[in-house]
């Protein structure tokens, strides 16, 4: 079989293999790799032989994001302050899983979902994500991670226990995300910290990674009034000539700031059902921008 028959096959692949890559890794660089990775695992494999492509793919794709969870587990623990997923602007569509995906959690590549994720042990995410997100059978999970049918099971239900523990009540509705992030900017804009504060939930969380690259709140913050300030106290200090532009950060509204055509960060905003601002999630470690367009 030629080199472009094999493409030919494996591109249908791509987007599904890149979706579950990126849930497992929180990387959309690494997840790349990994896709890259698995077309030369697929142009040197015996194709004849292969009844299922789509099945081998994702096997081989797993077994790849297992290895490098192993080396990202070790980068963590010296990570400088609060981590998050490398975030996808305005490229939602690239990392979801297909129509086969029907799990109400299949879309969700919220920073609240990948970060649930993140306390899951690395076989139990496999699990969970193959079988919730991805529509594999057990047998098939198996398989995969050479364990038993009933372990696998025992590992994706261990999964949902846990995800379940953290909070599901976001806002769905689109145009209530734009609204509160319209609000959002204007107050920033006009350094209104009462109409900040009015946009913002009692108990608003705000994440800043910055990787120990770049200047960063180094912990979570917790409440309404401190999470104001901040934020306040940072557009004060903003250079000149930066520009926002409102974007979809991780499926959010939210917002990239731009200084002399580069992007130095960009924000996501989540919002409850109270219709106010429960989350805040700004990404500046400059490492995990490259691949957000200006």
């Amino acid at each position: 079989m030629s080199a472009a028959d094999g493409l030919a096959e494996f591109q249908p692949h791509t987007r599904y293999m890149k979706a579950l890559a990126y849930r497992m890794l929180g990387s959309r660089a690494e997840a790349e790799d990994v896709v890259q990775e698995a077309w030369l695992r697929w142009h040197g494999a015996q194709r004849t032989v292969v009844e299922n492509p789509r099945a081998f793919l994702a096997r081989t794709v797993t077994h790849l994001c297992l290895d490098q969870i192993k080396s990202a587990q070790v980068r963590r623990e010296v990570y400088i302050g609060t981590w998050l997923p490398e975030p996808l602007v305005d490229a939602m569509e690239e990392y979801q899983p297909g129509p086969e995906a029907a799990h109400e959690l299949a879309h969700d590549l919220s920073f609240a979902f990948m970060l649930a994720l993140e306390r899951l042990s690395p076989l139990e995410r496999a699990a969970f994500l193959l079988h919730d997100i991805f529509g594999q059978s057990f047998a098939e999970i198996a398989a995969t991670l050479e364990r038993s049918e009933a372990a696998c099971r025992q590992l994706a239900a261990r999964a949902r226990g846990k995800l379940q523990q953290q909070d599901r009540k976001a806002s769905r509705a689109p145009q209530e995300g734009e609204r509160l992030a319209a609000a959002f900017a204007a107050a920033v804009r006009d350094g209104d910290i009462d109409a900040l504060s009015s946009v913002l939930a009692a108990d608003a969380r705000f994440f800043s990674d910055g990787g120990g690259k770049v200047e960063a709140v180094p912990h979570i913050l917790f409440g309404r009034e401190l999470v104001a300030k901040v934020i306040l106290g940072f557009s004060r200090q903003r250079p000149e000539g930066m520009q926002l532009r409102p974007a979809t950060v991780n499926g959010l509204p939210g917002f990239v700031l731009l200084q002399a055509g580069r992007v130095i960060q960009t924000l996501a905003l989540q919002a409850g059902t109270a219709g106010e601002i429960e989350s805040i999630y700004i990404t500046r470690n400059p490492d995990k921008l490259q691949q957000v367009a200006a």
